[in-house]
């Protein structure tokens, strides 16, 4: 009977270690591992329309800002508008959709891997590791004057100049858009500085496509001894806003300040080479690249334009993405093998211990003496 319960003692301790073990390994499996943000996006009447991601390229020398934005989007609005301030006048041409392509593949972060031990989904046994001619120009209003009027692609833009936010409002009210509540007063810091402001119909040359995807770039080149990109008129968005910004300039730059969204993200910096669509648009020149990435969760905190200077020191800054791959010996996973090997020691040493527990031999008792009678 006794040798019984010791077994059942030394099986109960060796349940213990493994029920641990496999609580350790399995609670670590478990372990956890848009609008337009630089003007007022207005659409059609009944119609809605979504911008998912911004994407702008800014190029300054000091003396000329050309800023290239493009833009997906999605909804099912035939037509929208969109407005930009711009701090002087203005010109309006399609971009090149390679310039984007050649800035991400040279701001591409680093890959390396990094092995990691304990099983996570999908590693087993949680599944299988597997331009055109002019248009005709739109008619003025009080107060508005119509500078120009293009027709590029998909995009009807005109230019122009107002020193009056209601005035310019009641113009593009009239010209069959609705206007985003308070969007006059937003206006106004931009009329009181004089700027101007560059209008685009987005409207496909399709008759009833609706707007949809990556649309081409627009280019927008105009005079300016400061790096300024404009964002104050995305207060009035509805959505949280995203903002991918390339800026390429003589130094690295640094915004300012967040202007109400979240801390600006450097994701690269560094020189990039003056060649394809970067050098036309840099004139050959080399530039620095600084890369920034913001959110703006609350877009009604936006209390400005992004105004960008020069960094302390032309630090160049390339991410790090890591690879995680499951760490193996010979195509089996590590922590099967030490896993494993860890129970099976528990359970080889068990066994050694009752064995030997068994063939151990049992002293006899010692002999009982009988004492002498008393008296």
């Amino acid at each position: 009977m006794r040798g019984n319960i010791q077994e059942r003692s030394v099986l109960t301790r060796m349940l213990t270690v493994m029920i641990a073990l496999l609580a350790l390994q399995f609670g670590s499996l478990v372990a956890p591992a848009h609008a337009c943000g630089c003007g007022a996006m207005i659409p059609d009447r009944n119609a809605r329309i979504s911008v998912g991601r911004e994407t702008s390229v800014v190029a300054w020398d000091g003396r000329t800002e050309q800023i290239v934005m493009r833009f997906t989007v999605g909804g099912d609005a035939p037509r929208a508008a969109w407005i930009m301030p711009v701090p002087g006048r203005a010109e309006v041409e399609l971009g090149e959709a390679a310039l984007f392509d050649e800035l991400v593949r040279a701001a591409a972060p680093e890959h390396r891997e990094r092995p990691y031990f304990w099983p996570r989904g999908g590693d087993w046994p949680f599944g299988d590791v597997d331009g055109a001619g002019a248009a005709a120009p739109l008619p003025g209003a009080a107060g508005v004057d119509v500078v120009g009027r293009e027709r590029l692609g998909d995009f009807d833009v005109a230019r122009l100049a107002s020193a009056d936010p209601g005035a310019l409002s009641r113009w593009l009210g009239e010209n069959g858009f609705d206007l985003p509540e308070g969007l006059t007063e937003d206006l106004r810091p931009y009329t009181d500085r004089g700027w101007e402001y560059v209008a685009v119909r987005l409207a496909p040359r399709e008759e009833g496509a609706v707007l949809r995807g990556a649309l081409d770039p627009l280019r927008i080149t105009f005079a300016s001894d400061e790096l300024v990109y404009p964002m104050r008129l995305s207060r009035r968005a509805a959505t949280p806003q995203s903002l991918g910004l390339f800026v390429l300039a003589a130094h690295r730059m640094e915004p300012v300040s967040a202007i109400g969204g979240r801390e600006p993200e450097v994701t690269f910096a560094g020189k990039v080479a003056p060649t394809g669509a970067v050098g036309r648009l840099t004139g050959g020149e080399e530039r620095f690249l600084t890369v920034l990435d913001q959110s703006f969760p609350e877009p009604g905190r936006i209390d400005g334009d992004h105004e960008l200077r020069r960094a302390a020191e032309d630090t160049s800054f390339r991410r790090v993405v890591y690879e995680d791959e499951l760490l193996t010996f010979a195509g089996i996973p590590a922590w099967l093998l030490t896993s494993g090997g860890g129970a099976a020691l528990l359970t080889g040493l068990g066994a050694w211990a009752l064995r030997a527990r068994r063939t151990r031999p049992v002293a006899p008792p010692a002999p009982v003496t009988v004492p002498p009678p008393l008296g």
